[in-house]
């Protein structure tokens, strides 16, 4: 019989008396991480018997079943480092969120009535349904105004979400104190709500595609839904709990439900603070350019999710000394049918001179620049375009020459920025803002044509 060794259990059929050479010895190895193998059995056969010898215990097999329930397969090195403290902070923030549910939807129901004699069936159905038809209205107008919007700028528009979801608990839990303005409450409760679950959905489906190593997106998804599965249970239950305890103690519910709140709010914050997305949008595009005409390197993702700006703001653009909101002074994609005469004549002598090669024109105009993208650019044309009006947005306070020195800049570090930028591990294949509607196509005439 084979020897078990340290960790292994051996099963083997009974061997004949006579000694007899193994014929083929074939090991099992189970593929744990992308480059990560462990054994899990070896096999030896001969003419007259089969050896199997297994390793690890049962115990570390149920483990490692229930793991997969929740984590992706090839876990750790399936998904991104930030995978993990980003799950975390997130579990915890759900929690909270379904903890304070109960809450409000317990003072929602009392309400609208439920447990009370006077209180009819269809009326609290009648107010429960213009609550769903307000939130589904708010979802749809929403996502038109903002669809676009959402992917570039998914770590903002996460703590948006998950704000106007506390505003909605929030209106919930306020709407029996004002009675006869209770239909106004519930709707914004289910307006603010709405927002968050397309803002929510959209930016998981960018963060997916953010953690994912293997093209396993569709795994991670399905693995973040049993985990927030988990997370509502526990909540749920802890909910009903408090729910149970602080029954006839406004103060006591009004108490535990700021906490909660403050507590889901800081959550949310760390959760994305944990995120260093590679994709380059126009804030970390700024940040990189400014930093790398400063000292001439490239900044790690990890780095720059440190100095970006997470929170919507509404700052004056020339406000930063540090050129990151310089990226509010670019528009990108502008209608030529809003330029005036001068922008035409200024643009016809700028295409001669500087973008004869070029998919794009850029028109400067008190330190903002304009962008026209050509109806056959391509991404990697899009990403130029924003880089050179950031280049010539930085050089309006230095130089009136800003076509000639930008066009200069460009041509001599463009590539080289590029090159560090892959190397950094940023992805530049393409620059995430909303989609350009509003493309060109122009021809010109030098002078010495018009002559002849």
């Amino acid at each position: 019989m084979m020897d078990s060794g340290a960790g292994g259990t051996a099963e083997s059929s009974p061997l004949p008396s006579s000694s007899v050479l193994p014929l083929i010895t074939v090991e099992e190895w189970r593929v744990s991480a992308s480059t990560k193998l462990s054994k899990t059995a070896t096999l030896t056969a001969d003419t007259s018997s089969l050896n199997i010898l297994r390793y690890g215990s049962r115990w570390s097999e149920i483990r490692g079943k229930i793991l997969e329930a929740f984590v992706p397969e090839g876990f750790p090195n399936s998904v991104t480092p930030d995978y993990v403290p980003f799950q975390i902070w997130d579990s915890l923030q759900g929690l909270s969120t379904y903890i304070r549910s109960m809450l409000s939807t317990q003072a929602l129901l009392s309400a609208i009535g439920v447990g009370e004699k006077s209180a009819t069936v269809i009326g609290a159905t009648f107010q429960w349904f213009l609550r769903d038809f307000t939130g589904m209205l708010g979802g749809i107008l929403f996502t038109f105004y903002q669809g676009s919007n959402l992917d570039n700028n998914a770590k903002m528009w996460r703590l948006v979400a998950d704000f106007m979801n506390d505003l909605g608990m929030l209106m919930d839990l306020i709407s029996p104190l004002f009675p006869s303005a209770l239909f106004l409450i519930v709707c914004l409760g289910s307006l603010s709500r709405s927002f968050t679950g397309v803002a929510s959905g959209a930016t998981r489906a960018a963060l997916t595609q953010h953690f994912s190593l293997e093209n396993n997106a569709a795994d991670i998804s399905a693995k973040e839904g049993s985990q927030e599965t988990i997370a509502t249970m526990v909540g749920m239950a802890l909910g009903m709990l408090l729910a149970h305890l602080t029954r006839g103690y406004p103060l006591a519910v009004w108490v535990s439900f700021l906490l909660l709140t403050f507590f889901h709010m800081y959550a949310n914050y760390k959760a994305v603070r944990c995120l260093s997305l590679t994709t380059l949008n126009s804030k970390r595009g700024s940040i990189l350019l400014q930093n790398f005409i400063k000292n001439g390197q490239v900044v790690t993702p990890q780095k720059v999710s440190k100095m970006e700006h997470i929170f919507p703001s509404l700052a004056n653009p020339w406000s930063s000394s540090n050129g990151i909101s310089l990226h509010r002074r670019v528009y990108l994609g502008v209608k030529v049918s809003g330029l005036n005469h001068h922008d035409m004549v200024e643009l016809s002598g700028s295409t001669i001179s500087h973008y004869k090669k070029a998919k794009y024109l850029l028109l400067e105009r008190e330190g903002v620049v304009r962008a026209i993208i050509h109806k056959q650019a391509t991404p990697a044309d899009i990403l130029q375009s924003f880089i050179h009006a950031l280049v010539l947005a930085s050089l309006t306070e230095q130089s009136k020459a800003v076509h000639i020195e930008s066009r200069l800049w460009m041509d001599e570090n463009y590539n080289d920025f590029i090159t560090k930028l892959r190397s950094a591990g940023w992805e530049v294949e393409r620059l995430l803002i909303p989609s350009i509607v509003w493309r060109a196509q122009w021809d010109y005439v030098s002078a010495e044509q018009k002559i002849k």
